[in-house]
């Protein structure tokens, strides 16, 4: 483990943007500057709404190979639709992750300005799937305006930095499924993990910042400082939320995005399945990510001194990941 068996990622209410907003900023500045993440209570996402998620996404990857095949939109790098289990593979691993998952964006009229940039949703013909992951897609992306509010803030920018930045940002939820790794004994994805294929390989995020819903099963981790790894365990219903790569170059890596990965369980639990709901929360297509002035100085110079937008940026990592 560590130095600090008993350390914990800091869990901060939401309640405190309504209630106090100059300590929701400190709070979840101080939380981000160390770790990357937090996790947050009282959120307003409605047990209700993740429950019903959930049992959606369980029925969903219930659906036989072809059935859920049918949904895969082949040449989008899976921005869209339906992975296969074994597709995507971490940033410099050569060994893909033990997951499936399914890809919900934001909905666009017709004739929008970025509608080569973010195509048509899929929807599927099987029970509630889709109403539902709009449903907690909506719920999340408020969830994380109101972060960012608080980010903006502690970076010296106006509150409203981020607003028509994000407004029509191609943000994502992904919907992943880990299967059990006793399912087919030696044969199957035991052997794979004994291989050394692992859930979720260490990596970080693409995007300006995750909440991640839903993990039923334990084996979320992050890298501290001092190299070793962090069980992160939030209290039942929180959302954890973290840094990713495009708020890090803004920042000037003052917000760090945390190396993380998801761990195989141990026997007793391999026979379990992981569920979880990320929504990785995206810029517009077109915003230029250009370090904030107000994030560099003599002591901190600028370490990306190179603007590039957050479309290019994207399309850079989807092909390091295998998505594309």
């Amino acid at each position: 483990m560590g130095a600090a068996d008993n350390e914990e990622v800091p869990v901060v209410s939401t309640e405190l943007y309504h209630k106090d907003f100059d300590a929701f900023v400190k709070a979840l500045g101080a939380a981000y500057e160390k770790y990357g993440f937090v996790i947050l209570q009282n959120h307003g996402v409605s047990d209700d709404l993740i429950s019903r998620a959930l049992d959606g996404s369980k029925k969903f990857f219930a659906l036989g190979e072809e059935e859920k095949k049918k949904y895969h939109l082949a040449g989008l790098g899976g921005a869209r639709g339906y992975t296969g289990f074994g597709v995507e593979t971490a940033k410099g691993s050569t060994k893909y992750d033990l997951k499936e998952f399914w890809h919900l964006g934001r909905d666009l009229p017709p004739g929008h300005r970025y509608e080569d940039k973010m195509p048509p949703n899929v929807d599927v013909e099987e029970g509630e799937f889709t109403a539902v992951t709009k449903e907690i897609f909506a719920a999340l992306d408020a969830l994380g305006g109101r972060v960012l509010e608080a980010l903006a803030v502690h970076l010296g920018q106006p509150r409203e930095y981020f607003g028509d930045k994000v407004n029509e940002g191609n943000s994502i939820l992904r919907v992943i499924h880990y299967p059990p790794l006793a399912r087919d004994g030696e044969d199957g994805a035991v052997a794979l993990a004994n291989a050394g294929h692992v859930r979720a390989a260490a990596h970080e995020d693409i995007n300006l910042i995750t909440l991640l819903l839903g993990a039923d099963e334990g084996g979320l981790q992050i890298l501290r400082r001092d190299g070793t790894w962090l069980d992160v365990n939030p209290p039942p219903g929180c959302v954890t939320c973290n840094i990713g790569d495009m708020l890090q170059r803004l920042s000037n890596r003052r917000l760090p995005s945390t190396t993380h990965r998801v761990v195989n369980p141990g026997a007793d639990r391999a026979h379990l399945p992981r569920y979880s709901m990320p929504f990785f929360l995206h810029p517009n297509p077109d915003f230029v990510i250009d370090t904030l002035a107000t994030c560099v100085s003599d002591k901190y110079p600028n370490q990306f001194p190179t603007p590039i937008t957050s479309d290019d940026y994207l399309q850079e990592r989807l092909r390091e990941i295998k998505l594309k």
